[in-house]
């Protein structure tokens, strides 16, 4: 009985450690939405999804968090599209952006024109058959103050009014980034990218 309590109490020790020394040598994984590119310096902007839920996701890590791509191509997929939009509620009709100004989100209230629910990614609202792709999403109306924007994870097709002043902002503001994943040992040096939304059924 001592002998075996000797062991139990040795392997408590000892476990740990190996653990900890294994989990070392694999590195950690991010995951997020892209806001900025610098296609120069490879350096990608991501904001973490702090769920790690791809139909429930949560960007709201702060702040965010830059990582050099890797030099080999085998180890990096298709580069970013970038964009600032981090949720669309449709329910308390809001949406919320990361500011570049300030930093930080910003939740902005928006009046509501039109609102189509269950809209399939093939529904010809959102697809054109004919060219077999996608149509333009988001669609930035300046002259009538208009937002439109397709959601394929809630199945959303949403089209708002905003002040005036919103209107002043890049069209990719009301996008959303690609889903990406970095694979990294070193803080900020990505060993492994993957572009989620590019190559997984994952949709934004």
């Amino acid at each position: 009985m001592a002998m075996k309590r000797f062991w139990i109490f040795t392997m408590l020790i000892i476990l740990p450690l190996v653990l900890a020394v294994g989990c070392s040598d694999f590195g950690k994984v991010d995951q997020g939405r892209a806001v900025k590119f610098d296609k120069e310096k490879r350096v990608v902007t991501i904001i973490r999804d702090v769920k790690n839920d791809s139909q429930n996701p949560e960007y709201t890590h702060l702040p965010p968090l830059n990582y050099a791509l890797p030099d080999d191509p085998g180890e990096c997929g298709p580069e970013p599209k970038v964009g600032g939009r981090m949720k669309i509620d449709t329910k308390a009709k809001q949406i919320t952006i990361f500011d570049p100004a300030s930093q930080n989100f910003k939740t902005i209230d928006y009046t509501l024109i039109d609102q189509k629910d269950n809209v399939d990614k093939n529904d010809p609202l959102v697809y054109n058959s004919a060219e077999k792709k996608a149509k333009p999403n988001p669609v930035v109306d300046r002259d009538k103050k208009t937002i439109t924007i397709y959601s394929a994870r809630q199945k959303s097709l949403t089209t708002f009014s905003l002040p005036p002043e919103y209107f002043a902002l890049p069209d990719n503001t009301w996008d959303s980034g690609d889903e990406v994943r970095v694979y990294y040992k070193e803080a900020g040096k990505a060993s492994r990218f993957m572009n989620v939304s590019k190559t997984d059924i994952y949709k934004k």
